[in-house]
């Protein structure tokens, strides 16, 4: 079973998918086209999970075809060949590699940091044979564990810039000028954000989802009338952006190309696909009388358990009469803390109860069975005598969503002029501290656009201060300001704000300086050395209420390496709220 994202951004945005999720995506259409049945990470699939974005977005036919950068230890392979295949594949050549789909080379050394991988791989050549792969830490780019499947790089950009996408975007450039900007840097092989939505007019076709599953695939629709809500909103914000888009916006109207095949299908046209392709459509609805039930649809006995709210006399009054009826019960805590006490709690009021780690074997009908799982909610089923229930069905009380992967948008660094008021001080990455005045419309060259007007000190004394204007499309290079005292206004073309950023260099590296001779005074400091976890520290982690996010277990993993280290711990946690 696997799991197909969704970008998290439209098809005519302005910012391309995380390397991450393309990884991901081009991993599981990798092994739909050529499943390794030798490799349990890349053998064949039997379910495919995707969430109705994913079905309805066309992507670039071939995906699976496209080759990851595979290699493991005792390997003889060209180490100029691997490094052209990163490049090929999307992968961008860093000094030091801190982010997915980057690598860094460093004599025999190979740094990569796939997209599907939770840390980055250093492969260490000799020659040309893999002497050994092993991951390591982006924190202070120390070796950590052997990796004892090797290497799997899958592609970082669904719309890569092949030679013949390369001369498709020098064509089209020559033909339309006012795009010439950025189809000229696709032609010279230089990804562009928001590059993706060029798609339908550098590749010969993009197609669906369904188009690349298996012959006499099922395609499940759970909860349609969500789906159809859902997917209707996501067709009319994607017509939005194409109407709006920013290669429109540059042109000052109507987009000169068509871009409109990679946008959002209708759920219809996807049905109808599924039609043409001869793959049954079944529908899983809380309603009887769904619009996409025809008269073969089966009506289910199961339904979701009345909520218990911490009523622990009616839940257990319920186990005993379910029992007694030959009933098969299960309940699902999220660790194994809460389920030893429940399990401790249902013997208490004298209901067999058993807890069971895993469920292999056949459920008895005799005891209440409790394990660990993660489910939003259970079922009770009268023509199957089968009850599920979690523990939050018996407490009422829900924990957080589980998607741990989701990270933080890319747009947060990005200002929006409608929370700027007249006289706000702002930052211009090239030009340094103004002031804000307002947003206006230009026309320049037959195009209209919309404009951050920020103010600087005057070049002469006596004058009015000099204007700078922003295009809208190029905000990711304004900031707010954020010192605490109101700043002095940077001249346009002076060198105040290239003294200013110098002042700030060379502050740091005193500081730096300043932290070394510190830490090297504190790491020769005695501390005293805590054991590791015991069973009752365990426990009480179990019955944390929430799902932890990968940085905060890894918070929590770091903290207690340095609680065992003999050394003082010398650590800060900063939580954010997250939104």
């Amino acid at each position: 079973v696997v799991d197909f994202p969704a970008w998290e951004t439209l098809p005519h945005e302005r910012l391309s998918p995380r390397a991450d999720t393309v990884g991901r995506r081009l991993a599981v259409l990798r092994r739909l086209c050529h499943p390794d049945p030798s490799d349990p990470s890349t053998g064949p699939i039997s379910v495919v999970v995707a969430p109705v974005r994913s079905v309805l977005q066309p992507q670039v036919a071939g995906l699976g075809e496209l080759e990851p950068v595979v290699l493991r230890a005792g390997e003889t392979v060209e180490f100029d060949d691997v490094v052209r295949a990163l490049v090929g594949i999307a992968y961008s050549r860093v000094d030091m590699v801190e982010r997915r789909g980057e690598f860094a080379v460093r004599g025999g050394i190979l740094d990569v940091f796939p997209p599907t991988e939770a840390h980055p791989l250093r492969v260490e050549f000799f020659g040309d044979e893999v002497e050994e792969i092993r991951s390591f830490a982006v924190a202070d780019q120390r070796s950590l564990e052997t990796a004892p499947h090797g290497l799997w790089a899958p592609p970082c950009r669904e719309l890569l810039l092949t030679d013949e996408v390369r001369d498709r975007a020098r064509a089209l450039a020559a033909e339309r000028p006012e795009l010439a900007e950025i189809l000229g840097q696709l032609a010279d092989g230089i990804a562009v954000d928001g590059m993706e939505a060029f798609a339908p007019v550098l590749v010969d076709d993009l197609v669906l989802l369904l188009d690349v599953l298996p012959a006499h695939t099922h395609i499940v629709v759970c909860d349609p009338e969500r789906v159809r809500t859902r997917a209707a909103e996501l067709v009319r914000t994607s017509q939005e952006f194409l109407e709006a888009s920013w290669a429109a916006a540059a042109t000052g109207g109507k987009a000169p190309i068509d871009l409109g095949a990679a946008a959002y299908r209708t759920v219809a046209d996807v049905r109808s696909r599924a039609i043409e392709l001869a793959l049954p459509w079944w529908s899983i609805s809380a309603f009887s009388a769904d619009a996409d039930l025809d008269d073969d649809s089966v009506a289910s006995s199961a339904h979701p358990p009345d909520p218990y709210r911490g009523d622990l006399k009616r839940a257990v009054d319920d186990f005993r009469g379910w029992l007694r009826d030959g009933w098969r019960v299960v309940v699902a805590t999220e660790g194994h803390g809460p389920a030893q006490r429940l399990a401790e709690v249902l013997r208490e009021e004298d209901v067999a109860a058993r807890l069971d780690e895993t469920l292999d074997a056949d459920i008895t009908p005799s005891v209440v069975h409790v394990t660990t799982g993660c489910l939003d909610t259970g079922l009770v089923s009268p023509a199957l005598k089968l009850a599920v229930l979690t523990d939050s069905d018996l407490s009422g009380v829900r924990g957080t969503a589980r998607d741990g992967t989701r990270m933080p948008s890319k747009r947060r660094g990005t200002i929006d002029p409608l929370t700027l008021k007249p006289g706000d001080p702002v930052v211009h990455e090239q030009h340094g501290v103004g002031r804000y005045v307002d947003l206006v419309q230009r026309t320049v060259a037959g195009a209209t656009r919309e404009y951050l007007v920020i103010e600087y000190a005057p070049s002469r004394r006596g004058q009015p201060g000099d204007r700078l204007y922003v295009p809208t499309d190029s905000l990711d290079q304004v900031t707010r300001y954020v010192g605490g005292e109101s700043p002095s206004l940077d001249k346009l073309g002076g060198g105040d704000w290239a003294k200013r950023k110098g002042r700030a260099r060379k502050a740091v590296r005193e500081i730096a300086a300043e932290l070394i001779r510190l830490y090297a005074a504190r790491m020769s400091a005695p501390g005293h050395a805590f054991g590791p976890d015991t069973p009752w520290q365990r426990e009480l982690e179990d019955a944390f209420a929430y799902v932890e996010t990968p940085d905060q277990l890894a918070a929590i993993d770091e903290v207690k390496a340095d609680m065992q280290a003999p050394h003082p711990m010398d650590r800060v946690i900063c939580g954010d709220v997250g939104y």
